[in-house]
């Protein structure tokens, strides 16, 4: 405990949090292991087109962009912690049916259109507690971590999301290594959906041990409640001034939407959009088919694409070092600089059909930009930004907009490649470009200030 603050304990709350991401990115990495068993299981056993392959495969993004907008109804009525429970409900209920599709009203084995909707269904559901967890989880440590190691304790959050990826491709690689193809396509798949359902009951058992945010406990007139969180948190002393401070923002401000102006609004969606449309999830989703593409065989793709999850791990631990240091501005601009060199120096390889060494190089220097900026970072400005009788309902606009940017670019991609390959990495490139202007011009700095000094930016 240093100056009151009880690091430990705040620390503790944030891991059971980052929960959330570690099963935001276990669910949205476990159907790459299964993708091809669910095609032969689901799909080319009835004859379907690639396209219902494609629908089926990216069906749980549709539950993202539902999950996101939701939040804000559930974080605002019935708290962070209960929402987070939901969303960890979710998790476990789709982790079993994607599993088991056949429950309750199929026979296993006997494959139907009827029986894809109902895995399609089971996915939707997953992806709806994807995009709850998405927003509420950073939202709530950025709710009870002190202002001086807001921004460290938030990005740990996107470490969980990588970390999350990272277990489930050792677990669906377990699971299927020494298995024959049959068996994997008939028994392989599912327990790479069930393993899902172990740390789901984790996160949903833990969180019965949190407390609320003091934030929303000032919000719904607990305030006995939140300075008992608040002194655990920060030591008697600062508690009551945080709580003072919390009422006074509570208290005097009607709570609309756009009561303290569109421009808030406005920098929350930009921010979530730009996350998307420099276009990282391309560079994640599609790294074997690009390595691939660009020369490389499988065998050597495969360990490209490992070679790229250790950089996304080392470069995000470099954000959570420096994020309360050097600032939120100064990392996401450095990174915005990093990843227009990436992209650019790819579009002109691919313009002149160049391919070797140095295109792995230059997608090494455009993720770790990515990962050391934008990836952690634009979810610590998501949960600090807005004012805390909004932030709820904000943080679901800004969510349910970054991930329909993030559907519609992981979308596009095949197609705009088809075009050409040199025009679409030039594309993310000039959105590296624009994001460092937005980030120079618009997003003000938040470092180690208190959520309630921030709102002062928009009261005016």
């Amino acid at each position: 405990m240093k100056n009151g603050q009880n690091k430990l304990y705040v620390t503790g709350l944030t891991l059971v949090a980052t929960l959330g991401g570690l099963l935001f990115g276990y669910d949205t990495a476990v159907i790459s292991g299964a993708e091809k068993s669910i095609q032969a299981f689901l799909i080319d056993s009835q004859g379907l087109s690639t396209f219902i392959h494609g629908a089926t495969t990216s069906s749980a993004l549709i539950g993202c962009i539902i999950g996101g907008a939701l939040s804000g109804i559930f974080s605002s009525r019935i708290g962070r912690k209960k929402s987070l429970m939901i969303a960890a409900f979710l998790f476990f209920i789709s982790a079993l049916g994607s599993g088991y599709p056949e429950f309750l009203f199929f026979s296993e084995g006997e494959v139907s259109i009827s029986l894809l909707m109902m895995f399609n269904f089971y996915r939707v559901i997953g992806g709806i507690g994807v995009g709850m967890a998405s927003a509420i989880s950073p939202v709530y440590i950025g709710e009870i971590a002190p202002a001086n190691i807001r921004g460290r304790l938030v990005s740990l959050n996107q470490f969980a999301i990588i970390f999350g990826m990272l277990v489930v491709y050792f677990v669906n690689w377990g699971i299927a290594n020494g298995q024959s193809i049959e068996w994997i396509n008939t028994i392989g798949w599912r327990r790479m959906f069930f393993s899902e359902a172990i740390p789901a009951a984790i996160f949903g058992i833990l969180l019965f041990f949190v407390p609320e945010t003091p934030r929303y406990l000032t919000l719904t007139n607990r305030h006995d409640e939140a300075l008992n969180v608040l002194t655990k948190i920060n030591g008697a002393d600062v508690a009551r001034d945080i709580l003072r401070d919390i009422r006074s923002t509570v208290e005097h401000h009607s709570g609309k939407l756009f009561s303290y102006g569109k421009l808030v609004i406005i920098i929350g969606i930009l921010l979530s959009v730009f996350q998307q449309f420099v276009g990282i999830n391309v560079a994640l989703y599609y790294a074997p088919r690009i390595f691939e593409s660009m020369g490389a065989g499988k065998d050597a793709s495969m360990m490209q694409t490992v070679v790229m999850g250790l950089i996304n791990v080392i470069f995000t631990v470099l954000a959570i070092m420096t994020v309360d240091k050097l600032g939120r501005k100064p990392l996401l601009i450095i990174g915005s600089i990093g990843m227009a060199v990436g992209m650019f120096a790819i579009s002109a390889l691919s313009f002149f059909n160049i391919i070797g060494i140095w295109t792995l190089v230059f997608i090494i220097v455009y993720t770790a930009s990515f990962m050391m900026s934008w990836g952690p970072i634009c979810w610590v400005l998501i949960s600090e930004i807005f004012p805390n009788k909004i932030r709820g309902r904000a943080v679901a606009i800004a969510v349910a907009a970054q991930w329909t940017a993030n559907y519609f670019i992981s979308s596009t991609y095949p197609a705009m490649m088809e075009f050409s390959g040199g025009m679409t990495y030039g594309f993310y490139g000039l959105m590296s470009i624009l994001s460092a202007l937005f980030v120079w011009k618009m997003v003000p700095e938040t470092k180690g200030r208190t959520l309630e000094e921030l709102e002062s930016l928009w009261k005016k």
